[in-house]
């Protein structure tokens, strides 16, 4: 019962379109007519500025961390059963009833959960494998799901002996950003010209 029961709570979570109700409360602003049409803190950031993206971001992060590290670390709830509380935030958001099933990209509320889920050894490795990725891979879709392939060899190796379930959240979070993402990513990635340029050097 307290497996439904948070998984219930991490998905309504996750469901709340916090960067979509800061556009209408900062300036009576849809952000998805800015951008991508993402309905995430990015196009916060270009309809509005910095100022609003930031809490705009805080808010989709916090909406992950939240649940999951209250079900995990307050509650107890450990094993495969902390899976789907772990997944449901991220299919909250980018499945949002409350958009019409048409969520985010799942980002931030990814970055809460594994917060959640490893304090902070997730959301550190994989901020620093998607600045690294970011900044030789020039299609966004594509460097983001690059850098979570390389964040499975992190959790697989260093959690699978002891909390195998792990590998199942991030493959069903691998799952999620293929589906959000899968129109970008039939283009095929292009590296940065400075990269190239590098690269090219005798």
């Amino acid at each position: 019962m307290e497996t439904f029961f948070w998984t219930v709570i991490g998905f309504i979570s996750g469901a709340v379109p916090y960067s979509v109700i800061t556009g209408y409360l900062a300036s009576r602003v849809d952000i998805r007519q800015y951008g991508d049409s993402n309905p995430g803190s990015t196009n916060v950031l270009r309809a509005l500025g910095w100022r609003w993206a930031l809490p705009a971001f805080l808010l989709d992060y916090l909406k992950g961390a939240v649940p999951v590290s209250l079900a995990y670390f307050q509650w107890q709830i450990t094993g495969w059963e902390i899976v789907p509380i772990a997944l449901a935030p991220i299919l909250g958001h980018a499945f949002s009833p409350f958009l019409r099933g048409r969520g985010g990209k799942a980002v931030a509320v990814s970055f809460g959960v594994w917060t959640g889920l490893t304090i902070g050894a997730g959301p550190s490795t994989l901020g620093l494998l998607l600045g690294l990725m970011f900044a030789v891979i020039k299609n966004s879709a594509w460097a983001m799901m690059l850098a979570f392939l390389f964040f499975g060899g992190f959790i697989i190796p260093y959690y699978a002996s002891a909390q195998p379930e792990f590998t199942a959240v991030w493959l069903g979070n691998l799952i999620v950003f293929a589906l959000k993402h899968g129109r970008d990513l039939k283009t095929p990635p292009q590296m940065r010209l400075a990269f190239k340029h590098r690269n090219n050097q005798p």
